[in-house]
């Protein structure tokens, strides 16, 4: 719900908001599915090639949810991606320059991972730009409101938006 509202009212509504379920895509296919692929990259693939999400993304936000899924190998790629602002699809001799806001979400903490060499450090430091940790709602409820409204106030400078005024309905 957070990356729905920091996109609608961000200078990127206009734009597509990627949703992307990291620990949903199969190992093999993760660097296909993020960065695309061009025809014939590998067995099985479409014939004419693939845009990844990335591409879908473009001038939008790609929010990747459960990031800390990712196998380490990938990480080095996206963190690559992330720091050159281009990706390269699988079987590509070409380079794709990239605008795109980046979100992620995990249900562990990147930090605890980034301790057991689970996620690279070079990533979480550079993905870390406004953190939100978020204990479960269950165990405060009534507070929703109030959260959503303090988050937007303080999100909204950092996305060049007014702050806004949340209803409960919303």
């Amino acid at each position: 719900l957070f990356a729905d509202l920091i996109h609608k009212y961000s200078p990127r509504a206009d734009r597509p908001l990627v949703k992307v379920n990291c620990g949903a895509i199969p190992d093999s296919l993760v660097e296909a599915e993020l960065f695309g692929y061009e025809k014939g990259a590998f067995t099985g693939a479409q014939a004419k090639g693939k845009a990844g999400y990335f591409e879908v993304a473009e001038g939008g936000t790609l929010f990747l949810d459960e990031i800390a899924e990712l196998p380490l190998p990938i990480q080095a790629t996206l963190l690559r991606a992330i720091e050159d602002l281009q990706i390269r699809p699988v079987g590509s001799e070409q380079l794709v320059p990239l605008n795109l806001r980046i979100m992620a979400a995990s249900n562990r903490r990147l930090a605890d991972e980034v301790a057991a060499g689970r996620f690279r450090k070079d990533l979480y430091f550079r993905l870390q730009v406004v953190e939100l940790s978020l204990p479960p709602l269950r165990d405060h409820k009534a507070d929703i409101p109030a959260l959503v409204q303090h988050f937007m106030e303080q999100l909204a400078p950092a996305l060049g938006v007014a702050p806004l005024q949340i209803s409960e309905q919303e």
